[in-house]
């Protein structure tokens, strides 16, 4: 497990232009959440949800990672087993930074990849439409019964039990542009021996007194700072 568990939301993404759930006239402003990203949209509204997931996906294909995306990776890479790379985004803009699939827990889910309902195979489909992959049905049983691998609101996340482990020997907690209203980041921060907190600007739903250190500024320009921080922390620990 990490010493150093590096957490982020939507934030860290926005300034590769990817829309976060509460930007006004983005994606998600187009469509009503409770009938497309909730338990229950699939059988209730499958054709609105899979056709929203499905402009969720095209619209990664040309998104570039950020500079905060790459310097996350290259820390990993220079300190692979000290830290962890843990998002709560779907994007796959770490991968395109030079992740590999198993350095980052992408804790709900991974928009590039769909699941067969029947038989449970996971498998990328690039950037298509779910219907263009195999002629919409699993490789695997042939079933045309193909949703997105996709945590909704409301639905169980699996992932979850794998950030616990890893948090059971984090030192240093570092959480990068999320609002917290999924997740208590001050809570795991509080736990810490050393914390980081970059936003934008402050959340309601985040203590920031717990924290070490605050960066209200964007991801692209805090993480010079967040780097150097990473890094003496790690060299003072040995």
């Amino acid at each position: 497990m990490a010493k150093v568990v590096i957490f982020s939301g939507a934030g860290i993404s926005a300034e590769s232009g990817i829309s976060t759930f509460r930007d006004n006239d983005g994606l998600w402003d187009k469509y009503d959440v409770k009938k497309i990203a909730t338990k229950g949209a699939l059988e209730n509204n499958r054709a609105e949800t899979i056709e929203f997931y499905d402009k969720r996906r095209l619209d990664l294909k040309d998104k570039k990672p950020n500079k905060a995306h790459q310097t996350i990776v290259e820390l990993k890479h220079k300190y692979p087993d000290d830290i962890a790379i843990i998002t709560q985004n779907v994007d796959d803009l770490f991968e395109k930074a030079g992740a590999k699939p198993d350095e980052v827990l992408h804790l709900h889910g991974f928009m590039t990849k769909v699941e067969c309902e029947s038989c449970g195979l996971t498998y990328d489909i690039g950037y298509k439409k779910q219907n263009e992959a195999f002629n919409g049905k699993c490789p695997k049983c042939f079933s045309s019964k193909i949703r997105p691998h996709i945590v909704m609101f409301g639905e169980l996340a699996p992932m979850y039990e794998n950030f616990r482990l890893e948090l059971y020997d984090c030192e240093m907690f570092v959480v990068i542009g999320t609002s917290g209203n999924v997740i208590v980041v001050d809570g795991i921060a509080s736990q810490a021996k050393f914390s980081i907190l970059n936003n934008l600007e402050k959340s309601e739903m985040i203590d920031d007194s717990v924290f070490d250190k605050v960066y209200y500024e964007p991801a692209t320009t805090a993480i010079s700072k967040i780097q150097k921080d990473i890094e003496e922390f790690l060299q003072n620990s040995k």
